[in-house]
């Protein structure tokens, strides 16, 4: 058993892993809050990402709707990782070997990095800060990149339950 196991395992023999895997309520609510976090945070990078490559909302201006939606797409994630964080410890040994986990780190991974990318570089581009209908091509391929990976995410996170090892 490698390292790695024995850990995850004992993360859920932990008396909170129990307690979470154990509870009535807990565990139905945390994944509650961890599915609204990611009903926010990744339906409104949809939206955003929708605005990047042409087909949604062409007359708002990019910066705008970055500024007024990133204190909700932030908030959203800072949920669906404090109610993952629960949820993987209540279930770390079974989640651990599913061949779905590591295909969602990665595309999260990607996800991060294709934002990170888009906020320090694409954002400060001309057409963009000019709000320009049609933006240009590096800026609409970093939208769908986003689109695919955070899709990936999710039917991977979905699937964690169905494919264990």
């Amino acid at each position: 058993m490698s390292f790695i196991h024995e850990l995850a395992q004992g993360l859920q023999a932990s008396s909170v892993g129990v307690a979470l895997a154990e509870s009535a309520y807990a565990f139905p609510l945390i994944e509650a809050l961890h599915l609204i976090g990611l009903s926010v945070s990744v339906g409104l990078i949809f939206l955003i990402d929708l605005r990047l490559i042409g087909v949604f909302l062409k007359n708002v201006p990019v910066t705008d709707l970055l500024h007024q939606l990133r204190p909700l797409v932030l908030g959203g994630f800072a949920l669906i990782f404090l109610s993952g964080t629960l949820l993987f410890w209540s279930e770390a040994a079974t989640i651990i070997t599913s061949p779905a986990l590591p295909f969602k780190f990665l595309f999260i991974a990607i996800g991060g990095v294709n934002a990170l990318y888009f906020e320090l570089k694409l954002a400060k581009q001309r057409p963009v800060i000019e709000n320009q209908p049609v933006l240009p091509a590096n800026v609409r391929y970093a939208g769908i990149a986003s689109l695919f990976s955070w899709s990936v995410v999710i039917i991977a996170g979905r699937l964690i339950p169905y494919l264990p090892s």
